[in-house]
C-alpha cells in the first residue's frame, strides 16, 4: 500500500432530486435508494456510497508497474482486460486461467456500483446451489495484491488518482453511445443487483439524461480524449478493435514494449475472437449465475460483442432524438464515433 499522503475528495456527493429518485427506483429494483451525483459534470454512484468509499477510490494505491484498464461501462472493457493481460504477460495463456477474472483484476468502484441495503438479500441467506458458497463473490479484488497490479475502472479521471497518468500505463477504450446504450440496457436487465424493469426506449431516455449508474457517458470519453495524446494513455475505440483486432493487438503491444510475430498476434486474435471469447469460462462471469445474481434467460454477460446492433433496437424516432443529443453533448469537440462497419470479426 502506497504511504503517499492522501488526496482530499474535490467534489461533493450530492443525491439527485426526490422525484428522479422515486422515478429510478420504481424502474430499477437495484436502486431504492437512487443515485448521487459526484464531480464537476455529475458522475453517478449508487446512492449508499460512502465519501470515504469515494476517496479511496480517489486515492488508490499507484505503482509504475501496474496497468490500468479504463473505459466507461460497457465498452469493451472484460475484452480489453483479457487482451492487455495477456500482452503485458508475454501471452501466458496458462496463467489467464484464473477462475475469475478479479484474480486478476481488482475493480476500483465496485463499491459505489450496487446498492447495499438491495445487496443484503444476496448475503443473507447462503446457498450451496450449484456449488455456490453463498454472498456475492469479490467483484473488487484485491487492491493490496503485491505490483504489478492490473486494475479495471469505469470512472472518470477526474474521479481517479490524479497522479495515475504519471505513474501508470493506461488502456482507455471508448464506443459509438448508442451500442453501448444497447448493451448496457441488456446488462442492467441482466444482472440482479441492477435489475432494470423497463423496455429499451425507456432506458434510452436514462442514458440520455445521464440518470444511470457510472454515467454520463460521452463526458467521461471527451475526459479520455483530451488526453489520448499523454505518452501513459492508450487510447482505443471499440470499432477499431472490431474493424482490424490484429492492427489494435499490434498498438497495444507497442504501448507495452512488447514485440510479438505475427503467429502471435494471431493467436491471440483468435483467443479473443467474439465466438471463442463467450465460449471461454474465465471471462464470462459464470459464478454470477451459480450465485443467483442474474436471470439467465436474459443472456450471457459477454453478448454479441457487434458494432452497429442499435439498429436492432432504435425505433426512426430514438435514432433521430439520440442522433440530437450526440450532436449537442459533442459540441466543440473534434471526438466523433463510428455507428456501423462494412466488415467486421
Amino acid at each position: 500500500m502506497s504511504s503517499e499522503k492522501r488526496i482530499p475528495l474535490p467534489f461533493k456527493i450530492i443525491p439527485l432530486e426526490d422525484e428522479v429518485q422515486q422515478k429510478i427506483a420504481k424502474d430499477f429494483a437495484g436502486y431504492p435508494n437512487g443515485l448521487v451525483s459526484c464531480n464537476h459534470w455529475g458522475f453517478k454512484f449508487s446512492a449508499t456510497v460512502t465519501e470515504q468509499e469515494v476517496e479511496d477510490m480517489y486515492n488508490h494505491p499507484l505503482d509504475p508497474r501496474d496497468v490500468w484498464v479504463v473505459t466507461p461501462p460497457k465498452c469493451g472493457t472484460t475484452w480489453t482486460q483479457e487482451m492487455v493481460w495477456l500482452i503485458a504477460n508475454d501471452l501466458d495463456y496458462e496463467g489467464a486461467k484464473t477462475p475469475f477474472i478479479p484474480d486478476r483484476w481488482s475493480f476500483v468502484d465496485f463499491p459505489g456500483l450496487s446498492d447495499k441495503e438491495y445487496m443484503k438479500r444476496f448475503t443473507s441467506n447462503p446457498s450451496e446451489k450449484d456449488g455456490a458458497t453463498g454472498g456475492p463473490p469479490n467483484l473488487a479484488g484485491d487492491p493490496n495484491r503485491p505490483p504489478p497490479r492490473f486494475v479495471k475502472s469505469h470512472l472518470p479521471f477526474s474521479l481517479s488518482n490524479p497522479r495515475l497518468l504519471d505513474v501508470c500505463k493506461v488502456v482507455y477504450v471508448a464506443r459509438n453511445p448508442k451500442d453501448a446504450c444497447v448493451s448496457y440496457y441488456h446488462h442492467m436487465r441482466l444482472i440482479r443487483v441492477h435489475d432494470f424493469l423497463g423496455d429499451i426506449e425507456l432506458f434510452t431516455e436514462y442514458f440520455m439524461k445521464d440518470e444511470l449508474g457510472e454515467s454520463p457517458f460521452i463526458e467521461h470519453m471527451i475526459e479520455a480524449w483530451n488526453l489520448r495524446h499523454h505518452p501513459n494513455l492508450c487510447f482505443l475505440f471499440y470499432e477499431d478493435m472490431k474493424k482490424d483486432l490484429r492492427s489494435q493487438i499490434r498498438k497495444v503491444a507497442k504501448f507495452f514494449g512488447k514485440d510479438y510475430s505475427e503467429e502471435q498476434v494471431d493467436n491471440l486474435a483468435e483467443h479473443l475472437h467474439i465466438d471463442n471469447f463467450k465460449k471461454n469460462p474465465f471471462v464470462n462471469f459464470e459464478s454470477l449465475n451459480k450465485l443467483g445474481l442474474t436471470y439467465p434467460d436474459r443472456g450471457s454477460f459477454v453478448r454479441k460483442g457487434k458494432t452497429g446492433d442499435w439498429k436492432n433496437h432504435f425505433t426512426p424516432e430514438m435514432n433521430e432524438k439520440f442522433d440530437k443529443w450526440m450532436e449537442e453533448k459533442l459540441k466543440g469537440t473534434d471526438l466523433t464515433f463510428v455507428q456501423e462497419l462494412e466488415k467486421q470479426d
